[in-house]
């Protein structure tokens, strides 16, 4: 395929469909604020894959992202977290206010087929990927003005297939929660496509975010991207991620600082890094909240004598992403990605099923 690019339409913002309850909010503990600007750029992206259905005419894409927009705007009603907006606090410590800001939602075009596409970016998913699930910097002067949550519907040209890319911060939501939202989504997403149910006239949806108070930053979303641009300066924080399944054992409660530290020892030795980094950021994932701190990586047993771990290898596919039906298909690939924002190290523990029972994530730059 020669190189292409992605044009990107119609950003909007898709609101939740009923208000949140005043007053809700997340916290996010800073063991040492403040936190720097590129810490604020740390986010999952994940992008799904899907063939067109080779039984019947393709729907109009402008049909195709009303149905994603106004499915989306139900699911965040029952996630009113995902259209949250982050809040410094006068304690250098930061919360997500959970309220009725909303997503933001894009529709594009790539000028080439999904398994062109597909062919073309292999062993440069992050760069290409990243024309597929947008972002815009959150600004650590005026967080409460930037989404954290973005969603973009592609099509492919030729063989009509889509792909859905998503961005979210790290600061909303871990891996794990955001892959529970998306199949929540689809779920949603199908029940409303089976009733017919469009909450609003589709001529509409694209006049009303030039009136909202971000309108700036939503309509910075409208772009051509062309996939071999020169490389940016994320381009050279690309970022590689191993996962673990951890268990705890029956003597106490898990110390997650070294679980993290644990597997980043892990982690550094299967990508053959060499030494750990000498610190690493990590963001542990608790009820009702999450912290965020800056660890040292040492190297402690995880298993026989004296370990208070067994550690597994995990795989992405475990967040069961692709079962994430869409028009009654499952995607025909599923990439999952952590963007670390800077040059630091970052493990992310999350709580998975029963209790002592962790995901985790550990991701170093290239």
């Amino acid at each position: 395929m020669a190189p292409g690019v992605v044009r990107v339409d119609s950003p909007q913002t898709a609101v939740p469909t009923r208000a949140a309850e005043p007053g809700r909010t997340r916290h996010v503990a800073v063991a040492a604020p403040p936190v720097p600007a590129a810490a604020l750029q740390r986010r999952s992206r994940v992008v799904l894959y899907y063939r067109a259905d080779a039984g019947g005419a393709e729907p109009p894409l402008w049909e195709e992202a009303v149905w994603a927009k106004e499915s989306l705007s139900e699911a965040l009603a029952d996630h009113p977290e995902m259209a949250g907006r982050l809040r410094r606090r006068e304690d250098g410590s930061w919360e997500v206010k959970l309220n009725d800001a909303g997503a933001r939602f894009t529709h594009a075009t790539a000028e080439a087929s999904l398994e062109e596409f597909l062919a073309a970016a292999a062993g440069n998913e992050a760069r290409w990927e990243a024309a597929l699930a947008p972002w815009v910097d959150v600004k650590a002067d005026d967080p409460d003005m930037c989404a954290l949550f973005y969603l973009q519907v592609t099509r492919f040209q030729g063989d009509r297939g889509y792909a859905v890319g998503v961005s979210c911060s790290l600061m909303l939501c871990d891996p794990l929660s955001l892959a529970r939202f998306l199949l929540s989504w689809a779920h949603t997403h199908a029940k409303m496509k089976a009733q017919n149910k469009l909450a609003t006239n589709p001529l509409m949806q694209y006049a009303q975010f030039f009136q909202r108070p971000d309108a700036i930053a939503v309509r910075a979303l409208v772009k051509t991207i062309t996939l071999d641009a020169p490389a940016n300066a994320e381009d050279s924080h690309a970022a590689e991620t191993v996962l673990f399944r951890a268990s705890t054992g029956a003597n106490g409660s898990p110390d997650q600082r070294a679980l993290a530290g644990a597997c980043v020892v892990q982690a550094s030795e299967r990508l053959g890094t060499g030494k750990a980094p000498s610190q690493f950021s990590v963001v542990v994932v608790g009820e009702g909240g999450m912290s965020i701190e800056t660890c040292t990586a040492v190297a402690k047993p995880v298993n026989g004598d004296g370990g208070q771990y067994k550690l597994e290898a995990a795989q992405w596919k475990e967040l069961g992403l692709e079962e994430l039906v869409l028009r009654d298909s499952k995607p025909v690939h599923v990439s999952c990605s952590i963007v670390t924002g800077g040059a630091e190290g970052l493990a992310v523990v999350m709580p998975d099923g029963a209790a002592g029972d962790f995901l985790v994530t550990a991701t170093f730059t290239k």
